[in-house]
């Protein structure tokens, strides 16, 4: 991961509806969630959360898949534990 795509993930996850939506997404795991159960649940406007969805979708941290009728979104966890270990690597090397 370099400092670009790191600042990407971080900013999409920096808005407050968008944090919500993820959340959500990583408490229900590999299965996803329905649009409109996101939607029910976070009390969004359908159009908002289009738009948040898919700033979440551009920085790859959500990805979604159709089944009929039924829009599902699911968090990208691997891409989430990329990001988490890109913060921490450095963590120990500053000297006092």
């Amino acid at each position: 991961m370099n400092d670009e795509l790191a600042a990407k993930r971080l900013a999409e996850l920096g808005n407050v509806t968008r944090l919500a939506i993820f959340r959500l997404l990583v408490q229900a795991g590999n299965n996803g969630l329905p649009v409109g159960y996101i939607q029910k649940t976070l009390a969004v406007p359908g159009s908002t959360l289009s738009h948040h969805i898919s700033r979440l979708v551009s920085a790859d941290l959500v990805q979604q898949r159709r089944d009929g009728r039924v829009l599902h979104c699911t968090a990208r966890l691997d891409e989430l534990q990329e990001l988490v270990e890109f913060l921490l690597a450095e963590c120990c090397s500053i000297s006092h």
